[in-house]
């Protein structure tokens, strides 16, 4: 009983968060898609050169020619499309700061409405919303009229780092089943070892975010089976000796 105690006064408004699984959100969406992306590009590219070669080399080439460059455009476009959600949030921050300077009033009513409509009483809505107002009246509009706050916020390098560094992990696993798996038959083999890739990744996932492990399971792997199967395809339909 007095561990028990310990531990709830050991959590304050501070760390009560960490335990918490939407900490992890930033990273975790960035890391799985990357991952993702690394298997299933890789295999799905092996695949379809290994349906219209019967030499190890092409295929071996064409697994690592995509993991380089798919690591790279992976952390690149993770950057670029991230910076643009945190240009977006400082615009707006800056467009919030410039209107409590222009309409203080229109902004305190509408701090006031957004409490009121959570549940407050009118009075006591107003009331909040005077007390945050003069504490830090922007700090308030942001994270209560605009929705930015420290966890939602967007982080460009980390992000980037994510899912370039997931996307190398990701796809160095079918790039060693293109180096050590027969060549015939080698669609055959990426496209085992590839969906039990994907199961470990959809654990993994699962368990990290909270999440049901079937569902995870169940929706990565359907997915990645399609986008395999049509490669595979193309490579049938289109592909030549090489």
């Amino acid at each position: 009983m007095a561990k028990k105690e310990n531990t709830i006064d050991e959590i304050t408004i501070d760390n009560y968060l960490d335990s918490h699984y939407i900490n992890r959100s930033n990273w975790l969406r960035a890391a799985v898609l990357g991952a993702n992306d690394g298997i299933i590009s890789i295999s799905s590219l092996a695949i379809g050169v290994a349906a219209a070669s019967a030499a190890r080399a092409p295929i071996l080439l064409a697994a690592l020619a995509g993991l380089v460059a798919g690591a790279l455009s992976m952390a690149a476009g993770e950057y670029v499309s991230v910076s643009s959600q945190t240009d977006i949030e400082k615009a707006d921050i800056e467009r919030e700061a410039k209107e409590l300077e222009e309409m203080p009033e229109v902004e305190l009513n509408i701090l006031a409405q957004i409490y009121e409509r959570r549940g407050l009483k009118k009075e006591t809505a107003m009331q909040v919303a005077k007390e945050l107002t003069v504490k830090d009246a922007l700090a308030a509009h942001v994270k209560d009229e605009l929705g930015i706050n420290e966890i939602s916020q967007a982080h460009p390098m980390q992000a980037a780092l994510a899912s370039g560094a997931s996307f190398t992990v990701g796809g160095i696993l079918p790039l060693l089943v293109t180096l050590l798996a027969p060549v015939t038959g080698m669609e055959y083999w990426l496209y085992g070892f590839t969906v039990i890739f994907l199961i470990v990744l959809g654990i993994l996932s699962a368990r990290t975010g909270g999440s049901g492990i079937k569902k995870a399971i169940l929706r990565i792997t359907i997915w990645g089976t399609i986008a395999m199967g049509l490669s595979a395809l193309v490579g049938y339909l289109f592909g030549v000796n090489v």
